[in-house]
């Protein structure tokens, strides 16, 4: 029974579409999954719920002022279906490792929201509880920012003691994750008409000096044991105007500087601002985007050693992963939490076009959750 609900569970959560859009955060059908599809399922627990500014769902349980808490954090936005045959219909199917549900969202957000419900509702059921449990679902998932979780956090009364980040991570802590601070290059020229271009300021040529020059910058950072480099990556580019025999005036160049655990995202910025100028008749102008923080935990630290103890108790293997992506394991660690991304659903499959997860990471991962949160809230190591 506990694995056909957990099934059931997942197949309304990718029944319910909550895909990305231009829209973010502010998009109607984000919002009604949070409200329609999981609200309604935590009122059944027993749970009383609200909502921040954002929309983002908040739920709290237990007594505060013991000293035990931990915070659970699963995600309503999903990549969108793009190229994937029949994303909704969270179809059974078999594979060579065993039953596995196929939807879209289900190897990154929507298998870990899953597992924490039934953790909750367990650990609920068993009785009272020993400290703090707080559940909150954002309206992110894709946005590549922390916005969603800091209006959480600003909601809250006192911070928790841990955190959990519910994505998937094949099963695996993720103990360490990279961050990222993108930024935008805008190179300035002067606009001419193309037959006679000595009249104007080709910014292209410009952005190629700069491109040069930032594929040969020093950023600065030693290697890092699992992750190696710090990298810059250019990840768009774009001349204006758009406009037929037209010599550009600008040219936007979009960057994505990972971080390393330990790096601060503004002195990141700051040295490549520093070290990369360009020569008149250009002009260069750097604009800061959106930033994620990095994060790694100690191995001999109390989270890590509860989590052992949880995957223990629930008869399953313990290991550890280095993610290269970022999610929000870094703020928490930022605000002094210790945070770890863990959750069923592999990496390589995350907007995939045969995403799937298997039956058995969901219940095995549940069952984990629940002896954290037991292990978290009863102060046991």
């Amino acid at each position: 029974m506990h694995t056909q609900h957990l099934i059931s569970l997942l197949q309304a959560f990718v029944r319910f579409p909550s895909q990305q859009t231009e829209l973010q955060e502010r998009d109607p059908a984000i919002k009604a999954f949070i409200e329609e599809c999981a609200a309604p399922r935590l009122r059944e627990m027993g749970l009383d719920i609200r909502y921040d500014g954002m929309g983002n769902l908040i739920a709290e349980a237990g007594p505060g002022g013991t000293g035990r808490s931990i915070m659970l954090v699963g995600y309503a936005m999903t990549h969108p279906a793009a190229a994937m045959a029949d994303p909704f219909s969270a179809t059974l199917i078999d594979t060579p490792r065993g039953t596995a549900v196929r939807g879209r969202g289900v190897a990154e957000q929507k298998t870990a929201l899953a597992a924490a419900f039934a953790a909750i509702a367990r650990a609920l059921k068993r009785g009272k509880l020993g400290g703090r449990l707080v559940f909150s679902l954002t309206t992110a998932g894709e946005t590549g920012r922390h916005d969603a979780v800091e209006s959480v956090m600003r909601s809250l009364g006192e911070d928790p003691r841990f955190a959990l980040v519910c994505i998937g991570t094949g099963n695996k802590i993720a103990v360490g994750n990279k961050g990222r601070v993108d930024f935008d290059l805008v190179v300035k020229g002067r606009t001419a008409h193309s037959s006679a271009p000595w009249h104007g300021i080709n910014a292209i040529s410009g952005a190629r000096r700069i491109l040069d020059r930032l594929e040969r910058v020093d950023l600065g950072v030693e290697d890092h044991p699992a992750f190696g480099p710090a990298t810059l990556t250019p990840t768009a580019i774009e001349s204006s105007p758009k406009a037929t025999h037209t010599v550009p005036d600008a040219v936007r160049i979009t960057f994505d500087r990972r971080l390393l655990p330990g790096e601060d995202p503004e002195l990141a910025f700051r040295k490549i601002r520093e070290a990369v100028s360009i020569e008149p008749p250009w002009e260069v102008e750097f604009i800061r985007g959106p930033v994620m923080y990095p994060n790694e935990i100690a191995l001999d630290g109390p989270l890590y050693s509860k989590l052992a103890s949880a995957f223990a108790r629930a008869g399953h293997k313990c290991e550890r992963l280095y993610c290269n992506f970022a999610l929000d394991a870094g703020y928490f660690s930022r605000r002094g939490i210790e945070s770890v991304m863990l959750g069923p659903g592999e990496v390589d499959q995350f907007h995939s076009s045969e995403e799937h997860v298997l039956v058995s990471d969901l219940v095995g991962m549940s069952d984990v959750y629940y002896e954290l949160i037991e292990a978290c809230l009863s102060g046991a190591a």
